[in-house]
């Protein structure tokens, strides 16, 4: 997949397993690239409660989560050539077997069910829960 180098960026900022620092003007994707960091987290067989998320404001904790949230249940109902494709927008370039297919659309139901629920919060609401 061929990428512009804005977009590419973000797919690296994504990738769980380099660390990132992300600081950006509004509107530029931020919460797009944690999103999306989250999701390649989930299927990179992470629990959910070991993810924790965090933000400056309510609103932009309830967007992430919701945004997380569409895309996990909409990745439950896709087709696999749709589903394929979105992880190949998300980052994964090698070849997405029948096992991983499977295993992303479960992904819905894991953060849902999580003792807890799946960790988006502000950083003050971490802080006061600390």
């Amino acid at each position: 997949m061929i990428r512009d180098a804005a977009s590419q960026a973000q797919v690296d900022a994504a990738d769980p397993l380099a660390s990132t620092w992300l600081s950006a003007n509004a509107g530029s994707g931020k919460t797009r690239v944690l999103t999306d960091r989250v999701a390649r987290l989930l299927l990179e067989k992470v629990d959910p409660q070991n993810i924790l998320c965090l933000t400056y404001t309510k609103a932009a904790a309830a967007e992430m989560q919701n945004r997380l949230f569409k895309r996990l249940g909409a990745w439950a109902m896709m087709p696999d050539d749709a589903l394929r494709d979105d992880l190949e927008t998300l980052g994964f370039a090698r070849q997405i077997t029948a096992q991983e297919l499977s295993a992303a659309r479960t992904l819905f139901a894991r953060a849902i069910e999580t003792p807890g629920g799946l960790k988006i919060q502000t950083i003050h609401s971490f802080c006061s829960g600390v």
